[in-house]
């Protein structure tokens, strides 16, 4: 199943919401393994060692050193994976803002990680620029 690719549409339809839980970006060096029953959200394996995305709470539990409370902001529209701009726009948005954004996409939408202090009003400066659209 195909994704969006119009710029307009992508924009104008992206649909953010503002998702439960508190993330944080854990790491892991060269070689280890990630402990066993922990399922992370994303995982990505860079040289210097691999990334978590997992909820505060259980890096933490698991000991796990971590970085950058933040709340997910899922854009609901089903993106293609070769879409041009919805990205670029939306971290574009959040940085004249002032708010930082992580951001990660998947087979069906694209994900933005802002600060926990951040979060609403990053969602209010999305849906502002959306509706303008």
């Amino acid at each position: 199943m195909s994704g969006v690719t119009d710029r307009v549409r992508l924009l104008r339809d992206m649909d953010p919401v503002l998702t439960e839980g508190i993330w944080v970006f854990a790491r892991l060096p060269p070689g280890a393994g990630v402990p066993d029953g922990l399922e992370p959200l994303g995982r990505f394996r860079e040289d210097e060692g691999e990334t978590l995305i997992l909820g505060r709470d259980t890096a933490a539990h698991h000991g796990l050193a971590h970085e950058f409370p933040c709340r997910r902001i899922t854009l609901q529209i089903h993106s293609d994976l070769a879409a041009v701009g919805l990205l670029a726009a939306a971290a574009g948005w959040l940085a004249e803002a002032g708010i930082p954004a992580n951001t990660v996409s998947a087979f069906y939408h694209d994900h933005l990680f802002v600060p926990v202090a951040e979060a609403e009003r990053a969602l209010a400066v999305l849906r502002a620029h959306s509706a303008s659209t």
